[in-house]
């Protein structure tokens, strides 16, 4: 009931600005003709909803108005086409508001989500090189947190014993040749430095041998017990340092192009609100994930105080900026209808015209414009619509240039554009329940819409032509945009949203 309310409140709105404006035009008409007699007659009347509905006389229009006469104008004073003048006042109470067309920087944030893992420049896998069995195990879980030279693990191996030995027996022989090359032997097998001094020390052959940890870190990996028998190629346990991690995070396709390598880039964790990290792209993989279309990269994060740890889920934001100026307007400013994308030029002395423009990359906030602006032109961000659906009626959304030096674009389609009111677009998370690939429609449980006030609901959308139906599947928790497009729910942009918290329920 609430959405037809609104629905018709549209209506009237609309429809008494056109009224407006048709009044307006035509009492502008008369007063300019006023005294020129037969100038001053109706050359015909139209409909103030459809002016493609003409009438020699006066009458009523199919929806029952009153036709609008349509008067003569002067040759010099011939108004541009779709160009609509509005009384200062009528501006002000419909909160027009306008915003330069500037040439800066784009910045492109690029979110997407990813897991902390060990800097693997820094992980050590311990190995034997000889057989034996373990004697004593002095670390006894994965993720134990370990200190460089603290004991490992105690081998008892038969080839360390007669290695041994052999360096005992060239030294008591005092052969110089052979007890270096026993030595170079213990060193080969990897008998710690430790164990090599006391042996030196004391003479005596250590039947146990204890290995300690090459460096700091956590132990991960652990693969062996107390008893275990091992041999050379078994991978003990490993030694991760956490001084820094690697996040390996996914880019979609079509925003490959926009990241690189040192690029910065912020990181935040549900399980530490407020706290934002900070750290660099480090490489971006040179594959594509053939099934879900994307990238992965890896960046880097300091991490002095050992909070991240492995495996843990971070939302990433990689900061990407063009290089190049761009001209940029308002995103609220660009209308889009799905066939054509348009904003209103503000042309001063309370007149507006609809022209079409081609749209580069779009961010939360501003719209890159690739053509049908100049910089410092004037775009209407606020009540454009209702503008537009006044303008579009008769525009032919060419590109208007007031200088007799500048090249002259035509951005228009070669029929008239339809008059649709306006695009309303939302960003929210949901789920999908069912996916119908044929027809392009997805089923989705979303959550409520706080800036319409709508609360959670399950609704038919329909998936944009330039977004894959493969990436998408049941029960898959997702995070999307979608615009009201000839009444349908169109989505426009779409990705997996990992979060468990989302507000699915309506608000009371």
């Amino acid at each position: 009931m609430k959405a037809v309310v609104t629905g018709l409140s549209g209506l009237v709105v609309g429809v008494a600005l056109t009224l407006f404006f048709a009044t307006n035009q035509s009492h502008d008409m008369t007063s300019d003709t006023a005294g020129s007699g037969a100038s001053n007659e109706p050359l015909y009347w139209v409909a103030p909803m459809d002016p493609n509905y003409r009438r020699d006389q006066p009458g009523k229009s199919p929806m029952g108005m009153d036709l609008v006469p349509v008067y003569a104008q002067d040759s010099q004073q011939k108004e541009q086409v779709g160009v609509i003048k509005i009384e200062p006042n009528v501006i002000n109470n419909l909160g027009v508001r306008t915003a330069k067309v500037q040439r800066q920087s784009l910045h492109v944030p690029i979110n997407t989500v990813g897991y902390v893992g060990y800097n693997q420049d820094t992980l050590v896998h311990i190995h034997p090189r000889v057989e034996g069995w373990v004697d004593k195990l002095y670390v006894k879980t994965t993720g134990q947190q370990v200190t460089k030279g603290e004991p490992l693990y105690a081998l008892y191996s038969p080839q360390l014993v007669n290695a041994q030995e052999e360096f005992l027996l060239a030294r008591n022989r005092q052969n110089t040749n052979l007890s270096t090359a026993a030595l170079e032997r213990l060193k080969a097998l990897q008998m710690p430095a430790a164990a090599i001094t006391q042996l030196t020390n004391t003479g005596k052959v250590q039947q146990t041998v204890i290995f300690s940890a090459p460096q700091s870190g956590v132990v991960d990996n652990l693969n062996i017990r107390e008893g275990f028998f091992v041999k050379p190629g078994t991978t003990l346990l490993s030694i991760g340092a956490l001084d820094e991690v690697w996040v390996e995070a996914e880019v979609f396709e079509r925003q490959a192009s926009l990241v690189k390598a040192g690029l910065s880039a912020t990181m935040t964790l549900g399980f530490l609100p407020g706290e934002v990290w900070q750290g660099k792209l480090d490489y971006i993989y040179p594959t594509l994930d053939a099934v879900t279309r994307t990238v992965r990269v890896r960046l880097r994060f300091a991490n002095p105080q050992r909070k991240l740890k492995p495996n843990m889920f971070a939302q990433i934001t990689i900061h990407s900026d063009l290089n190049q100026d761009s001209l940029l307007v308002p995103k609220e400013a660009v209308i889009r209808t799905g066939q054509q994308d348009r904003v209103v030029l503000a042309l001063g002395q309370g007149q507006f015209k609809s022209v079409a423009v081609k749209l580069g990359l779009v961010t939360a906030d501003q719209a890159q414009i690739l053509a049908g602006l100049a910089e410092d032109e004037e775009v209407v961000t606020s009540a454009q619509f209702l503008l537009d659906s006044e303008s579009s009626i008769s525009s032919d959304f060419k590109r208007m240039f007031h200088g007799d030096n500048e090249q002259q674009m035509n951005m228009a389609s070669e029929s008239q554009a339809d008059s649709t009111p306006s695009i309303q677009s939302a960003s929210v998370s949901g789920k999908i329940l069912q996916i119908d690939p044929s027809q392009r429609i997805i089923t989705i449980h979303r959550g409520p819409i706080e800036k319409w006030q709508r609360p959670a609901a399950t609704v038919d959308f329909i998936l944009a032509t330039d977004l894959n139906i493969d990436d998408l599947s049941s029960e898959q928790n997702i995070h999307f945009t979608f615009e009201i497009q000839q009444g349908e729910f169109v989505i426009t942009d779409i990705m997996p949203d990992h979060s468990k918290h989302m507000q699915m329920e309506s608000k009371p």
